[in-house]
């Protein structure tokens, strides 16, 4: 018999939590929770589910590998039960435990409210007393509601049953996990740098050597003019903390024929990316010259792609251009020489990017910044360069990345809001710019500086002929805070103050 579709879904509750130390208080809490089931849910039975996610207790606990279980028995056994193991700040292991018990004379309150429990991880006592360290009291908030009906998904179910060789093949697989997702993302890499058949392709990568803060840039493009012959061109960038930024180009060069395919079942002559005479830009490596700067570097990343145009916007050409982050926690390592001096890199953090479409927008700004070992923003904000587009208001790309989570949920809600209200808010301009927005009981506000002295400006031609000057730092500066709504006011979640380490842009014409 077929196995049943399971289910997954995310759900966020916030409260909190009272120690019991003396001299502990209540701290605020918050799950951010990722619940899979192997199997169909079952209303009338009893259906245990794997729980993973982050748990947040104010200064005592910050942990984004929580996992543990879920017991989804709502009509047999009366209850909905949680328990999360995770690490405290102290480096200890805690069970966090509880169970909402849903009544009929209450459902809203019943559902929404999940008395826990605090103890250390190996103490067996998880229904009395004496293993607890404190208690506290969590809800669902109703503001999160459409998110969490949207994060609902239904998952094909993995192949089960069949010989002992089967099921042997299957233990591996689940053991293998790693892998498989490392695998699955770098080929999700490759469709992303495969080259469009737009008047544009754009393949950039920007990264930072953790030890020295010297940022990298390195562009590739390959354009289809309105008039005369396709071609390929680029360069590359080295900003040294303590020298003026070094830039160097390469080409232009004519486009080669196009080659047949490869027959079916045999492997491609080469992979998805750019390819020149003169450097080469895939999803595993990097690799070029120019007359000042020479490269070849291994890129590694185990994250999946961050839209930050939607995705419709990605597979439908509904846009003039699209920008996709199809590698958005790379790590990079090999070697770049400037003027025969070699810069070694060691898993130097940064990103490649790609952008497809009829060329460049009239206006715009662009920043990459891995904000900490977890979490990257991604915020591009343009005005469009076709001519009625160009009278309105810029579009503001924003896609904020912390523990494996994307935020806004959905790919165009920073730029078309809710019917169009409630977009983000942000204007390209030098030397400082800046982006506002909130959804999703957040928001947001980023600001940019690049000093005069650790920018670069760039020409950039367009395929109908029109020029715009493109003012790039890998040494830019920035401040992201990042606030909640809560009890009736905003607080203050996250703040970050980047100095020297983030990647931005402003293009101006």
């Amino acid at each position: 018999m077929a196995a049943r579709r399971g289910a997954r879904f995310a759900e966020t509750m916030e409260g909190t939590l009272r120690p019991a130390a003396a001299d502990g208080g209540s701290r605020p809490v918050r799950l951010d929770l990722r619940v899979t089931t192997r199997g169909a849910i079952r209303p009338r039975g009893s259906t245990t589910a794997l729980v993973e996610g982050r748990v947040r207790i104010a200064g005592w606990a910050d942990d984004h590998r929580a996992s543990g279980t879920m017991v989804i028995a709502p009509l047999s056994e009366g209850r909905i039960a949680y328990e999360v193991r995770f690490t405290a700040l102290d480096g200890r292991r805690y069970v966090l435990e509880g169970h909402k018990s849903p009544v009929w004379r209450s459902p809203l309150r019943s559902m929404t409210t999940l008395p826990v429990r605090l103890r250390p991880a190996g103490v067996a006592d998880a229904t009395g007393e004496g293993g607890a360290t404190g208690a506290g009291l969590l809800r669902f908030r109703l503001r999160t509601l459409p998110s969490f009906a949207a994060s609902w998904r239904f998952p094909a179910p993995a192949a089960t049953g069949g010989t002992p060789t089967d099921r042997t093949a299957a233990t591996t697989a689940t053991a293998g996990t790693t892998a498989t997702t490392t695998a699955t993302t770098t080929a999700t890499a490759e469709a992303l740098v495969a080259v469009r058949p737009d008047r544009l392709n754009v393949w950039y990568s920007t990264f930072t050597d953790p030890d020295t803060s010297t940022g990298f840039w390195l562009h590739h493009e390959l354009v289809r003019p309105v008039e005369g012959a396709p071609y390929t061109h680029g360069w590359a960038a080295v900003y040294p903390p303590d020298a003026p930024p070094v830039v160097d180009r390469f080409g232009p060069q004519p486009l080669p024929e196009e080659r047949p395919g490869p027959a079916r079942g045999t492997t491609p002559a080469r992979p998805a990316g750019f390819h020149s005479p003169s450097a080469v830009a895939t999803a595993r490596e990097l690799r070029g010259r120019t007359a000042r700067l020479a490269w070849d570097l291994e890129v590694t990343a185990d994250s999946a792609p961050l839209h930050t145009f939607p995705r419709l916007a990605w597979r439908r050409r509904v846009l003039p251009a699209v920008h996709a982050v199809h590698q958005a926690q790379a790590r990079y390592t090999g070697s770049v020489r400037l003027d025969g001096e070699p810069l070694p890199l060691a898993a130097a953090p940064g990103a490649d990017a790609r952008i497809a479409g009829r060329g460049n927008a009239h206006r715009w700004a662009w920043l990459h910044a891995d904000l900490d070992g977890d979490t990257v923003l991604e915020v591009v904000t343009a005005v469009s360069g076709l001519p009625l587009l160009r009278l309105l208001p810029p579009l503001v790309f924003l896609r904020l990345r912390s523990g494996g989570r994307d935020w806004p949920r959905g790919d165009w809600r920073s730029s078309l809001g809710v019917l169009g209200v409630g977009r983000f808010r942000g204007r390209p301009q030098l030397p400082t710019w800046s982006v506002r927005g909130r959804a999703g009981g957040r928001r947001i506000a980023v600001r940019v500086d690049l000093p005069e002295e650790r920018r670069t400006a760039v020409r950039y031609t367009d395929p109908d002929g029109a020029e715009a000057t493109c003012h790039n730092s890998e040494r830019a500066d920035v401040h992201v805070r990042l606030e909640r709504w809560c009890d009736g006011r905003w607080h203050t979640e996250r703040v970050w103050d980047l100095r020297g380490t983030a990647h931005a842009e402003v293009g101006l014409r």
